[in-house]
């Protein structure tokens, strides 16, 4: 009974599957990579364990990193361009003004440590990617800094994943309480702007 319920997840969260899913999350902001890396997470975990979880480690990472450096590339497109580019409006259109502000004035004063930090805080990494560009960040200093922000993030939301998967046997019981651990996380920081 085990295999018939791990070896369709096992299909679903392969490799492949984890990466193009991460790296249109990076490009498209509305897909929920953290909950995807965890649920691999889980999968990975109740397999051979060390290997599976690091190349869900790498997989994660390298979508993330390869993501993000293209929607910022497109955005620094848009910045150069006559009339903008639809990437950069969609960056500017998922940045409200207090908080492109905010990450504006962060980045000013701590540089590369509020890149790093804005991948963990969630609805933090596009008004952090969008004070980058109208800072003119080139790519290769913000490549430098989201590197280090895009091995934390997987390595947070595998922890995540790993904490459900040894809280239950079966593996769909560890993606259920992952997923819904990760959707915790990520609502915690509206919650308390909206009671604020």
């Amino acid at each position: 009974m085990t295999s018939t319920v791990t070896d369709p997840t096992r299909q679903a969260l392969g490799c492949p599957s984890l990466f193009l899913l991460v790296l249109i999350g990076a490009l498209v902001p509305a897909v929920p990579t953290g909950a995807l890396v965890s649920a691999a997470a889980v999968v990975a975990f109740h397999r051979t364990a060390p290997f599976s979880l690091l190349l869900v480690f790498v997989t994660a990472s390298l979508a993330a990193f390869l993501g993000d450096a293209a929607l910022y590339w497109l955005g620094r497109r848009g910045l150069r361009s006559k009339n903008g580019s639809r990437w950069l409006k969609a960056i500017r259109s998922r940045a409200p003004e207090e908080r492109l502000a905010q990450a504006q004035e962060k980045l000013a004063g701590h540089g590369v440590a509020v890149l790093v930090l804005s991948r963990l805080v969630p609805a933090g990494r596009i008004p952090v990617m969008l004070a980058c560009l109208l800072a003119e960040w080139p790519l290769r200093r913000f490549s430098r800094g989201n590197l280090p922000a895009c091995l934390a993030w997987a390595v947070t939301y595998q922890v995540i994943g790993i904490l459900g998967g040894s809280l239950f046997s079966e593996p769909w019981e560890g993606v259920v309480a992952a997923i819904a651990l990760t959707v915790l996380v990520s609502a915690v920081p509206g919650v308390v702007r909206r009671v604020r």
